[in-house]
């Protein structure tokens, strides 16, 4: 196998077609075998693989604690998509979008301003803005005093009932916040 046929199946998937129109065919084959896309491996340490999860989102929160972040709501153009369970968004339903907490959660979320509250069911992915902990369909985001013009708001999301591996379902925060508060 000549240079350039190693270096084009060692660069196959880190931009070979780049790099050609950049040097030519004639450049290729006198770069040494694999110098521009040595690839390595980063060591990991045991059991890190299964702490990652997709789209650079964090470890599943089953704790049932409350988070105090960010809200925004579902943009009109994700009416009907499915979700990550495979529900169709409903901006008028009762259903939102979280990083950590893990799908069937039912949290109580409160915007922080005004101490307008929500129960919602966590039934999506996202948000994937920094700084964000929760996506909210329109209408719920409306309840709770989140205006379309500014669109984002200071929240507090107490998990009322996250749902654990094992099919069982652990009280959060919420729950006992709602035992020892009735009227909520």
């Amino acid at each position: 196998m000549g240079s350039a046929a190693r270096m084009m199946s060692l660069c196959r998937s880190r931009g070979a077609g780049r790099l050609l129109a950049r040097i030519g065919l004639a450049g290729l084959a006198a770069l040494p075998p694999a110098a521009p896309c040595q690839v390595t491996t980063p060591i990991e340490e045991p059991g890190a693989a299964a702490k990652r999860t997709t789209q650079g989102s964090a470890t599943p929160d089953l704790s049932g604690r409350t988070r105090i972040g960010v809200a925004s709501f579902y943009a009109d153009e994700f009416a009907g998509r499915k979700m990550a369970d495979g529900v169709r968004m409903d901006p008028h339903g009762d259903n939102a979008a979280s990083r950590t907490l893990p799908l069937g959660t039912t949290a109580q979320v409160t915007n922080v301003a005004t101490g307008q509250t929500a129960v919602v069911r966590i039934q999506d992915r996202g948000p994937y803005v920094r700084g964000r902990i929760v996506d909210l369909s329109p209408s719920t985001a409306r309840r709770i005093g989140i205006a379309q013009g500014k669109g984002v708001a200071k929240v507090e999301v107490s998990p009322i009932s996250v749902p654990l591996p094992d099919g069982s379902r652990k009280p959060g925060d919420g729950a006992k916040a709602a035992i020892g508060n009735p009227s909520q």
